[in-house]
């Protein structure tokens, strides 16, 4: 996805559409909003630049609306699979670049990359692998899987770590992992340098294979 877009749709607002949607217009983006729900159309009307009610798998309406127009279109319908394919498909078929699609399991984002979907998204499943690891980590605060095999995390850096560099620590070496910053006291520090050191209680955001992730957090 272009970073320089600047235009959203999002077809369907249940609460993963509608955070999406309410998120992109509170950054600056303009957003139109879409669903057959006129309450939920209502609800948002005053938090995006436009809500419409209108069926995402009606071609006429959605070109009518000028979704080509559009950057990124997020598909975010619900429990309704049929609905959410045949929306991705038309909003190929109508000339949207990138197109974002929630899906309910494995399957159906298989079919919606079949029929174009350019990224799939599984909310409730990656939810729930963040929440997950938050519990099985006292010290884990999130979690972000970059890949099947690399992550980055935030970890609350304990008594091991109260005042060694990291170069002393040498997390590279023995963990093949990186830290990208370091968060300390309200203040951020990108790439920080090799003779820093950290103090216990510091929030240390780590980027590495899954394995050398795993034997840190250890």
């Amino acid at each position: 996805m272009s970073k320089e877009a600047k235009q959203y749709i999002v077809l369907g607002l249940g609460r993963f559409g509608s955070s999406v949607a309410r998120t992109l217009s509170s950054k600056g983006y303009d957003v139109l909003a879409i669903d057959t729900d006129d309450c939920r159309v209502l609800d948002i009307s005053s938090e995006v630049t436009h809500a419409v009610e209108a069926d995402a798998t009606d071609e006429e309406a959605l070109k009518a609306l000028g979704v080509n127009n559009f950057d990124v279109a997020v598909v975010s319908i619900g429990q309704n699979i049929h609905a959410s394919i045949l929306a991705t498909l038309v909003l190929k078929e109508l000339g949207v670049k990138y197109v974002v699609a929630k899906a309910q399991h494995a399957m159906h984002g298989k079919v919606l990359s079949k029929v174009g979907a350019d990224r799939i998204v599984y909310p409730e499943r990656d939810m729930g692998v963040r929440v997950a690891n938050n519990l099985i980590s006292t010290n884990l605060l999130d979690y972000i899987e970059l890949s099947p095999d690399y992550r980055i995390i935030e970890l609350v850096a304990d008594k091991r770590y109260a005042g060694q560099t990291l170069r002393k620590l040498d997390l590279r070496r023995k963990y093949g992992v990186n830290v990208i910053a370091i968060k300390a006291n309200d203040k951020v520090i990108l790439s920080p340098e090799a003779d820093h050191s950290i103090n216990e209680g510091d929030l240390l955001v780590v980027v590495g294979h899954a394995d050398g992730l795993k034997e840190l957090r250890d």
